[in-house]
């Protein structure tokens, strides 16, 4: 396999024996923590054809790509789907659903008692529902709910993906559109539609004071901004016709939809905040995937729990459940009213107003504690951890995207491990409100995982096309081939690669961590004028990462020396695999 690459001073060094152990040991430490990754839970792989860059990910239909990151609105597509399945039985959560239900509900009778042919579709369509109906009323609500969000809006509707693009759950009910295209023709339930839509509206109306106060409380306790997520979006989706109790929040790529139905204007914010939390969460905790491997004997202590397949075989999905959780638990309504000492309060009656403060908080305390128990008990075994560790997050300055390293690479994995062990499980554990769709990657994403997996051929053969083929970003290319090339122990392609990274990116992360890199590489080579330079270019870039910070620091402090066991040590702060992943 051939990498672009130019010539170098570096070539024509010779190395002493030491030397070459110190390169040997640095490209294993590389390689254990030096590539980072990308979300890719249950994704399938697959080479793209040669000749032609692949075609990005779809969104769903819904999704406006020149539109806010978060968003609340309804869909017409959605509602005949809805409509059909009311038509045909669906009658879960009909006694405490909006009005507007039983409203739709009497029109569609209406057209189908006036006309045949409406009766005719309407009997071929509820026969295909029958005949894809499943066991779990969850599921079999959640794969119409897939498919109405990757439909064109009437009269189309129509697949607005196809193939591997389609959410999977989807395509097996994808034939039910040509039957949906006549039943909706011939009930016309556009004009239905129509006459709802102004009470649709309103209900969008009444949730967008209270979405935007979940988003904004949020935002302040984790000292994030919304807005700033970079191509990542979160959409809010109301459908009345459907279940009021059940909120179905999706995962498709960096799109997070929920699908609520609401009563009066209400919805379970709870459930959309948790979804919510995801949107926040998972990308800064996917980014570091590689780096949670030691945290992976968690997976061990969980594997008797009633927890979901995912959360115990994926520890980045176990981590960030858990994680939420702790949020959860330290920003709850426990229900106790704490009692607040006025201030003018006699110096009599102050120890008195103390005790009942004191007591007040301690009852609320109690109320937090249980649900973390909960948790635990459910078998997201790390919920106290992180809950005592958002105690400390609170009372610093410092943003949740800021602490998240120390959160994590701060854990003491024995002595959690220790406390875990004893924990007695549940018998049946309360499940996520999120699913996600199985995504393939393609690209540059790709080729992260596969250098995540050890594959450095492949990876290096995708990041090459895509410089060839100029598909995709040329920095992210070159810093993967940068680090393929450290796999390969090819030193003068590696420098080359981070200094055509460092020419080509506007990348803060990126920028800071090829910097760090060759700082790194110019120290084994006893270059220690150039390694400082570079150590210092890393922090004039200010990615305001504290992992970033705490690597050049060190590397201005004293030459790189890389640890003497690479494989059996975890990592620390700042050795730690950087959140590389583009923002």
């Amino acid at each position: 396999m051939q990498y672009h690459g130019k010539p170098s001073e570096v070539s024509s060094r010779v190395f002493t024996p030491f030397q070459k152990q110190v390169l040997a040991g640095l490209f294993a430490l590389l390689i254990l923590l030096g590539a980072p990754t990308v979300r890719a839970q249950n994704s399938s792989e697959s080479q793209p054809s040669a000749g032609s860059p692949p075609p990005a990910p779809k969104s769903p239909a819904l999704v406006d790509t020149a539109g806010p990151d978060i968003s609340l609105q309804n869909s017409e597509a959605l509602f005949d789907i809805a409509a059909a399945l009311n038509a045909c039985g669906y009658d879960q959560g009909l006694t405490s659903a909006d009005p507007v239900r039983q409203e739709v509900r009497e029109q569609v009778n209406q057209a189908l008692q006036a006309s045949a042919d409406a009766r005719d579709a309407h009997e071929k369509i509820c026969t295909f529902i029958e005949q894809h109906r499943l066991s779990d009323s969850g599921s079999d609500l959640a794969q119409y709910i897939s498919l109405a969000l990757y439909v064109t809006p009437p009269p189309e509707l129509t697949p607005s993906a196809e193939g591997a693009e389609m959410p999977p759950d989807a395509s097996g009910v994808e034939n039910i559109l040509p039957l949906l295209r006549r039943f909706s023709q011939l009930v016309d339930l556009h004009l239905i539609w129509l006459k709802v839509r102004p009470q649709y509206d309103r209900q969008l109306s009444q949730l967008h004071d209270s979405l935007t106060k979940m988003i904004d409380d949020t935002g302040i306790y984790l000292k994030t901004p919304a807005g700033i997520t970079s191509g990542r979006r979160f959409l809010v989706v109301i459908e009345p016709l459907l279940d009021p109790a059940q909120t179905n929040a999706r995962v498709y790529g960096a799109d997070y939809v929920v699908v609520a139905s609401p009563v009066n204007g209400a919805i379970h914010m709870r459930e959309v905040r948790h979804a919510y939390l995801h949107y926040q969460i998972e990308p800064l905790l996917y980014a570091r995937a590689t780096v949670l491997d030691r945290l992976l004997p968690f997976l061990k202590t969980v594997k008797d729990s009633p927890l979901d397949y995912t959360y115990r075989s994926d520890i980045v999905a176990l981590v960030v459940e858990c994680m939420i959780r702790a949020v959860e638990a330290r920003t709850m309504d426990t229900g106790v009213t704490i009692y607040k000492i006025a201030a003018d309060t006699r110096r009599s009656d102050l120890e008195a107003a103390t005790h009942q403060h004191n007591a007040s908080v301690e009852a609320a305390e109690a109320v937090r504690r249980r649900a973390v128990q909960q948790s635990m008990a459910d078998g997201y075994v790390l919920t106290e951890y992180f809950y005592n560790a958002f105690a400390a997050f609170e009372r610093q300055p410092q943003s949740f995207k800021e602490s998240i390293g120390e959160m994590v690479y701060g854990m003491d994995v024995s002595q959690q491990l220790s406390r875990v062990k004893s924990i007695t499980f549940n018998q049946e554990s309360s499940s996520d409100v999120v699913h996600r769709s199985p995504r393939e990657l393609r690209g540059l994403d790709l080729a992260e995982m596969k250098l995540m997996k050890g594959d450095t051929d492949g990876a290096g053969a995708l990041a090459q096309q895509s410089v060839t083929d100029k598909s995709g970003d040329p920095a992210r290319a070159d810093f993967i081939l940068a680090r393929v090339a450290i796999m390969h122990r090819d030193v003068p392609g590696a420098q080359h690669d981070f200094e055509e990274t460092i020419r080509l990116s506007k990348d803060p992360r990126m920028l800071a961590w090829s910097h760090i890199y060759l700082g790194r590489i110019y120290d084994i080579q006893d270059q220690r004028d150039q390694a400082v330079s570079e150590y210092r270019a890393a922090l004039t870039v200010r990615d305001g990462q504290a992992d970033t910070r705490l690597a050049a620091e060190k590397g201005l402090k004293q030459p790189y020396a890389v640890p003497q066991q690479v494989h059996t040590e975890p990592a620390k702060d700042d050795d730690a695999a950087p959140d590389t992943q583009p923002h």
